[in-house]
């Protein structure tokens, strides 16, 4: 029913008419003196949030259980998205909600009027923005602004509240012109929240050009669609053939077994080119991997990247279990882990045992998490049987940098 950081709202009840050191001891002092209310709320408040440990240990067999299982989200509180979560035209609060700049604004009014109130509310919004912002998926997926900051509409009301009150107190000028900015964000919100329902505005792939592009439209123009963020729903990855890319091979692995190679599974009884190729069975598990961190890739916003590997089977493939993997990792953990199984049968039918054939895939890389995390490409052999792999190449394809 709520995101387990909203405990958070806890601070505006302590907070509440603190403003100074005295305030803050005759707070302490109303706690003690209602202990037998505060014990009670307590205990309801536990009640009430045993519900979800106790649907944790059923279902996980675990009292506190994180359900984010995904290492390509995650908290980065030392890098808050905080800009970008107000102002980005990907999913910025206040462009897509603009009305809320009056419930900020009211907070000056609020400070002048009740430093009470304003004290647990401010400190209230500050924190809860930081939180929010500090999530590295900070854009939430599919929706329309900022959803996560949705619930402190509740609070920011207050200051909204302020904001309308001092109005009513100005000019005629004044009124007037702060109730057309007003009327016109509540059109704005609502025409936007039309243009999403017929796909004129996307969900999460917005950018600054497409937004003045589409700014009004009342029909969508796939000319422009050219200027979204890359569409990363497609799970049937393919670079695409209508793009121009820069096109980089980053490695071979050609398995040529020097004099100072003393590894038994480089092996000289098959090779696709030259004179060795690289055999796998029940002592080995992993190939020798590619590693590259995404701030050392090319690119900007995302990267292709094509591997393809020669494979050679002695062995039907329904009893070889190998795949050729490629995943992005952060901190040794794997998300947008992406395979192909040789011995899936769709993909053994086009293979055929005592020849070299070809397995290639394309990757497009994920919303990195952070810039050190490692692009890790290997083949991993779950079988015991031998088979045999050469000239594992990696390539970039990266977008051409617009001038």
């Amino acid at each position: 029913m709520a995101r387990p950081t909203e405990i958070i709202s806890i601070l505006i009840p302590l907070l509440w008419n603190v403003t100074n050191k005295e305030t803050l001891i005759k707070k302490i002092n109303l706690l003690k003196d209602y202990r037998s209310q505060i014990l009670q709320f307590v205990i309801i408040l536990t009640t009430i949030g045993a519900l979800q440990v106790i649907y944790w240990k059923i279902y996980s067999g675990h009292l506190i259980y994180y359900s984010y299982q995904n290492p390509g989200e995650g908290f980065e509180f030392l890098w808050p998205y905080t800009l970008k979560t107000l102002f980005s035209f990907r999913k910025g609060w206040l462009i897509y909600t603009p009305m809320m700049i009056f419930a900020l604004w009211g907070f000056v009014y609020l400070y002048k009027r009740n430093k009470g109130v304003f004290v647990p509310l401010f400190i209230f919004f500050v924190i809860n923005l930081y939180i929010v912002s500090s999530w590295s998926c900070w854009w939430y997926a599919q929706s329309m602004g900022q959803r996560a900051l949705i619930q402190s509409y509740a609070v920011l009301a207050i200051p909204f509240g302020y904001f309308l009150t001092d109005l009513s107190k100005k000019s005629v000028f004044l009124r007037i012109l702060a109730s057309i900015f007003i009327v016109f964000f509540v059109l704005l919100n609502q025409f936007q929240v039309w243009q999403l329902n017929h796909g004129i505005i996307r969900l999460d792939r917005m950018t600054r050009p497409y937004y003045f592009k589409t700014f009004g439209k009342m029909l969508h123009n796939k000319a422009y669609d050219t200027l979204l963020l890359v569409d990363r729903s497609n799970l049937n990855e393919k670079v695409p053939d209508n793009q121009s890319f820069e096109h980089e091979v980053l490695k071979i692995f050609d398995f040529e077994k020097d004099t100072t190679n003393t590894d038994p599974h480089y092996s000289n009884l098959y090779a696709h080119q030259g004179a060795f190729s690289f055999v796998m069975d029940s002592s080995i598990q992993f190939s020798p991997a590619f590693k590259i961190k995404y701030k050392d890739i090319n690119c900007e916003e995302y990267a292709w990247f094509r591997i393809s590997v020669w494979v050679y089977p002695v062995y039907p493939l329904s009893e070889t279990s190998t795949s050729l993997i490629v995943s992005f990792q952060h901190k040794g953990d794997n998300y947008k882990y992406r395979g192909i199984d040789l011995n899936k049968p769709e993909i053994a039918e086009q293979l055929k045992l005592n020849q070299w054939n070809k397995i290639t895939m394309d990757y497009l890389t994920p919303e990195v998490r952070s810039k050190n995390d490692n692009l890790v490409v290997y083949v991993w052999n779950r079988g015991k049987k031998s088979i045999y792999f050469d000239d594992m190449t990696i390539e970039l394809f990266s977008p051409v940098k617009s001038n």
